[in-house]
């Protein structure tokens, strides 16, 4: 298993939640965005050194990820994104639990 999809997923949240609150001056958008991407960073970090929970830590982010950005999928590209990414991380990091799990 690996910690960069969730380097990478923590690192896109965090400037895309800034990025939407510097455009729409949406606080929603900056306290998800670096919630969540602080969720996959702690997650990877967890990963990369061994530590108890980070593959759950890194399916949850994913899976808090996928189910908000669900409904908003046909407004426009960046939704339409986030659900694909957020999707493949979700089943990158199921898979790997349910791996190790069994």
């Amino acid at each position: 298993m690996s910690a960069y999809p969730a380097y990478v997923m923590g690192t896109l949240c965090i400037v895309g939640g800034i990025t939407g609150f510097a455009r729409t001056r949406s606080i929603p958008s900056l306290v998800a965005g670096v919630g969540v991407g602080a969720l996959y960073l702690w997650s990877a970090d967890s990963l990369r050194k061994g530590t108890a929970n980070g593959l759950e830590g890194a399916l949850g982010a994913s899976a808090i990820l996928l189910l908000s950005s669900v409904p908003r999928v046909a407004k426009g590209p960046v939704p339409a994104v986030l659900t694909v990414t957020s999707a493949i991380s979700t089943y990158y990091y199921g898979s790997t639990w349910y791996a190790v799990r069994n």
